[in-house]
């Protein structure tokens, strides 16, 4: 029996000494939950005796609203040295390049694991690895994603799979080639065809991404808008991460890629624009006015030397914020979300464009609805809440009054000690209740290490 099966109709009790409701930490909560689903909250109260005790500070799960899970084969292997995006990604497509159904599997069972020490619920999966490398369907077309979905399951966490139209190689439409290959359909109808043979799940939904403006013609895009408009999926897109790709669409185009998605109809509340890294008046204008979600994912963008996107101005405009690991040359939400506010002070030289509690959201609460899940401390809500160590190196003197700014601020993903995912531990005391994840992690990089030379 799946554990998504065994937790339906299941009560559990849990009581957190301290916990986010409503916009403030409350003490003595219990939680009580029924199936995947919280049914009651209440502050103040004493532990049930049947309740599972939460030291510390509980919050909703975190969810990495951006994540490619093949690029954590990454980490320290292109941190050193000089060069730019495009360099990063020659080696990125030679990862690309030797992973099967079989070898991704093992691959992203284990960094979705890592994700979940880290507090992740749920994790956005930008999915583009469709084919073997020669561009040639496997036997199941969706052997890929099919592996994504069961190492999410695995890892015992939540998956919203972004299947990604991904066709040509730039502006020019020229084909695709090399490792990109396998990441095409040949054209958007049989792209959506093929995504439309996968199906939801309890913790598993579909949703659609638009790859890039330079790697979707204009005249396809409404396909993926229509196919995510009729199931009601979230729709993703890469919105300028770089200015070359800022410069190849204005060559092309005669607009930005913001212009070029609201010229075609791809704007809108269900829309999430990653990175979203450099943008002009008009582009923050466009995507506030549609409401479109902007993910951003710090420790990439600076790693990768893309830049600071201006997160105060996009959410002043009206565009919700929420934050990726991306690359995953860190998984920890926590400095995602300090480095939004923390980055535009390096940028302007001035302090407090973002609260805590605003940024607490981004990391939890604002990046789940992006992906179409509800996470929240409140009934009817799903049971999906982490706690985290107030009295760590890092966090030892917070109280009820700075626990979210010490959450924050101060905390790291080693600070998360316990994650339920549907009311089930899926971490208790530090510890992946399935998988031994230093372990899996050290044999899946090392297999994609000796596939590569």
């Amino acid at each position: 029996m799946s554990p998504d099966a065994a937790s339906a109709g299941t009560r559990r009790v849990h009581h957190a000494e301290l916990a986010w409701v409503d916009g403030a930490a409350r003490s003595d909560v219990t939680i009580l939950a029924e199936g995947e689903r919280i049914v009651d909250v209440r502050a103040g109260t004493s532990p049930p005796a049947e309740a599972t005790r939460l030291d510390g500070f509980v919050v909703p799960g975190l969810a990495n609203v951006h994540s490619h899970a093949f690029h954590r084969a990454l980490r320290a292997r292109t941190h050193q040295g000089a060069g730019d995006f495009w360099g990063w990604r020659e080696r990125m497509y030679a990862i690309a390049g030797v992973l099967d159904p079989d070898r991704y599997h093992r691959l992203a069972t284990a960094v979705f694991a890592e994700m979940a020490l880290a507090g992740v619920t749920a994790v956005g999966e930008f999915h583009y690895l469709h084919h073997a490398p020669d561009g040639a369907s496997y036997a199941d077309p969706n052997a890929m994603g099919r592996a994504l979905a069961e190492a999410a399951r695995a890892a015992g966490i939540r998956l919203t799979l972004l299947d990604t139209c991904y066709l040509r190689g730039g502006f020019d439409r020229r084909e695709l080639t090399g490792p990109q290959r396998r990441f095409g359909d040949g054209d958007v109808h049989r792209w959506a065809a093929r995504a439309s043979d996968l199906s939801d799940g309890p913790r598993l939904r579909r949703g659609a991404a638009i790859h890039s403006v330079r790697a979707v013609p204009a005249d396809a895009m409404p396909t993926v808008v229509a196919w995510a408009d009729a199931r009601e999926a979230p729709l993703h897109v890469h919105v300028s991460e770089q200015p070359a790709e800022n410069a190849a669409c204005r060559e092309a185009t005669g607009r930005t890629p913001t212009g070029v998605l609201a010229e075609h109809g791809v704007l809108g509340p269900r829309l999430t624009a990653v990175h979203a890294t450099h943008l002009d008046d008009a582009d923050i204008a466009a995507l506030g006015g549609a409401t479109n979600g902007v993910c951003l994912c710090p420790t990439t963008e600076r790693e990768l030397a893309d830049g600071v996107g201006p997160a105060r101005a996009i959410a002043d405009a009206g565009s919700p914020l929420c934050v990726g690991s991306d690359s995953h040359a860190v998984i920890d939400l926590f400095e995602e979300a300090r480095a939004i506010e923390l980055n535009e002070r390096l940028v302007t030289g001035e302090r407090g464009h973002h609260s805590p509690e605003r940024l607490l959201a981004a990391a939890t609460t604002d990046g789940h609805r992006q992906l179409g899940w509800d996470v929240a401390l409140r009934p009817g809500a799903l049971a999906d809440f982490v706690a985290i160590d107030l009295a760590s190196p890092r966090t030892a003197g917070a109280t009820a009054a700075t626990a979210g700014a010490h959450a924050i601020f101060a905390a790291t993903a080693s600070d998360v000690t316990d994650v339920i995912v549907g009311g089930e531990p899926v971490v208790r005391d530090r510890v992946h209740q399935r998988i031994d994840v230093p372990d899996a992690l050290a044999r899946a990089l090392a297999e994609v290490e000796e596939a590569i030379a």
